[in-house]
């Protein structure tokens, strides 16, 4: 009797198992998905499009980001920041606005933080948090961290945990391939936006 009802176990934990695994694909067992080496991407819940070059050579992705400010919420460690879209003119307007009028706050709590060596200039300690974004039509969630990538031609770079983790290639002679959009919204939009400081 023990070893049937032992039987009945086992096969009742082999079909949940296995339909649980056709139902919900890891990332892994899912087919790779193709990107240029640059595609757009929107951030979070303000609708903000940015460029993004997706780089094999760097392990933690990197958004643009200044007046970084730690401060605590709840005895959590958590990070304010902004993001200036005058320093890369990627969001669509209306032609009523300029870009540098507008700048978007944030605020995450912090993952982690790194230590960033750099050649020939001191250390630098940057703050890592999770952020959701979308990118040909699929929402993400990936570790960025905080830097000034104002002198940068991209705001966002994509590094390779992001890659492994949603099991995506990327083609580095194509950019601007992804199959589907992200909802983004005009620059006038955002000036709306709660996120959003005006002059």
């Amino acid at each position: 009797m023990r070893s049937v009802v032992l039987t009945a176990a086992l096969t009742t934990l082999v079909l949940t198992s296995t339909t649980l695994s056709a139902e919900e694909p890891s990332a892994s067992a899912r087919e790779p998905e193709v990107l240029g080496f640059v595609e757009w991407v929107v951030m979070e819940s303000t609708e903000v499009r940015l460029k993004a070059r997706l780089d094999t050579g760097a392990k933690t992705s990197s958004l643009h980001a200044v007046n970084v400010e730690p401060f605590e919420k709840n005895n959590e460690d958590w990070v304010r920041f902004q993001l200036p879209l005058g320093d890369h003119e990627d969001q669509p307007s209306e032609g009523e606005l300029a870009h540098e009028d507008v700048i978007l706050e944030f605020e995450r709590p912090v993952h982690r933080t790194v230590l960033i060596k750099r050649k020939g200039a001191p250390s630098q300690r940057r703050y890592v948090v999770n952020m959701e974004f979308c990118i040909s039509g699929n929402l993400h969630e990936t570790q960025f961290s905080l830097a000034d990538r104002g002198n940068f031609a991209y705001p966002v770079l994509l590094g390779r945990r992001f890659m492994r983790d949603d099991n995506i290639l990327t083609d580095s002679a194509r950019s601007f391939i992804a199959e589907k959009e992200c909802k983004f919204s005009t620059l006038e939009e955002l000036a709306q936006s709660p996120k959003a400081l005006l002059p």
